[in-house]
């Protein structure tokens, strides 16, 4: 038997080393070496578009082949992505790495909470699981908030630099991930070694239909993922736009970097407050949610600089509270064979909702 202590403090390392980075404001690095804003939307638009394609495909992957050898992909990818972005002298060059970046993303997305909810399974501790996700939710926010804050040495250093500093934090996580107990809950024949190809296939197949079916059969699952990737990406785009409408309401240059680290702030909260209402029903919480993340939009209008970071410290608190306890619920949910897929899945809803809202936001928040 492993030991599920030594398991989650590894998972919980692999997410700091993966979230700690120079290179986190990259729209501001690609900025200095002289990108426009629709080269550096379009290579945005090149993450997204490589995501959605890939995103189903890897949690079908991570479930057939294993969640441990996906996080080790995932970083092979990333730091791929990092030597093309050093060696980068062009958009198409640019692109390429942003790729890579969407496809580490790709196999990384629901490979680690997988992993974790299946070890915690294992030695029946699931209802530890509410508490992973908020301390993985917390790690996220607070390296987030402290990459973000790095941006200015990002840019003083150069971006080879910054970027040479990621692909060591990378090879330091993959040595972390090779620790790691694989959790195997699928299986394909190897019986038959000239069959063995035609067994994989077969594998792959199967575990994407049942993870349909799944989904056709419980609706609240599909239902819970949709409010979930709803909330989330208001939240998310809200705090994006404010990086750009925080100086136009007069915030001083020197305090940018200090409020979008105060709202990130909001997020570790909102982890660990929701776990003190363990009893409250989901209905609740969503509305509560869903409302104070549109108090977090109303703020952005007041035109002051400090009731604005408060508007998004209040919409990240109330995101990362919902996300903590939805996480939770589908967890609970879903089958393991299947759960790195339909974990995909809801990131696949998430995104779908981003490129819908994205446009949207973006002449709402430059008109209003």
């Amino acid at each position: 038997m492993f030991n599920i202590k030594k398991q989650i403090s590894r998972l919980y390392l692999s997410s700091i080393l993966g979230n700690l980075s120079l290179t986190g404001a990259w729209i501001a690095i690609l900025a200095a070496r002289g990108y426009n804003l629709i080269e550096i939307g379009f290579a945005e638009t090149v993450f997204h578009i490589t995501s959605i394609i890939f995103e189903i495909p890897s949690g079908v992957l991570a479930d057939v082949f294993g969640r441990k050898n996906m996080l080790i992909i995932s970083n092979i990818m990333r730091i791929i992505g990092n030597i093309i972005m050093i060696a980068s002298n062009s958009l198409l060059m640019v692109c390429t790495s942003i790729a890579f970046y969407a496809l580490s993303y790709n196999f990384s997305s629901g490979s680690g909470d997988a992993l974790a909810y299946d070890s915690l399974k294992t030695v029946g501790y699931e209802d530890y699981y509410e508490k992973y996700a908020s301390n993985q939710m917390i790690i996220y926010r607070l390296c987030n908030g402290i990459s973000t804050m790095c941006a200015g040495l990002a840019l003083m250093i150069g971006h080879k630099a910054a970027y040479s500093t990621d692909i060591l934090m990378g090879i330091i996580q993959i040595w972390i991930l090779t620790q790691l107990y694989e959790i195997h809950v699928c299986h394909y024949n190897e019986h038959n070694e000239k069959n063995i190809v035609s067994s994989i296939k077969t594998q792959l197949a199967a575990c994407f239909i049942q993870s349909l079916s799944f989904l056709k059969n419980a609706k609240k699952a599909m239902f819970l993922m949709f409010c979930n990737s709803l909330v989330g990406a208001i939240d998310i785009l809200l705090l994006f736009f404010l990086q750009a409408k925080l100086p136009e309401a007069g915030i001083p240059k020197w305090e940018l970097g200090l409020a979008l680290f105060f709202m990130e702030t909001g997020g570790i909260l909102g982890a660990k407050i929701i776990l003190r209402f363990s009893k409250m029903k989901y209905r609740n919480v969503f509305m509560i949610a869903a409302s104070l993340v549109l108090c977090g939009v109303a703020a952005e209008h007041s035109g002051m600089y400090l009731i604005m970071a408060v508007g998004g410290f209040i919409a990240a608190l109330s995101d990362d509270a919902l996300q903590v306890r939805t996480n939770a619920i589908l967890q609970d949910m879903f089958p393991s064979e299947q759960r790195a897929t339909l974990i995909s899945i809801e990131s696949f809803t998430f995104s779908m909702i981003m490129i819908i809202l994205s446009p949207f936001a973006g002449i709402f928040f430059s008109q209003w």
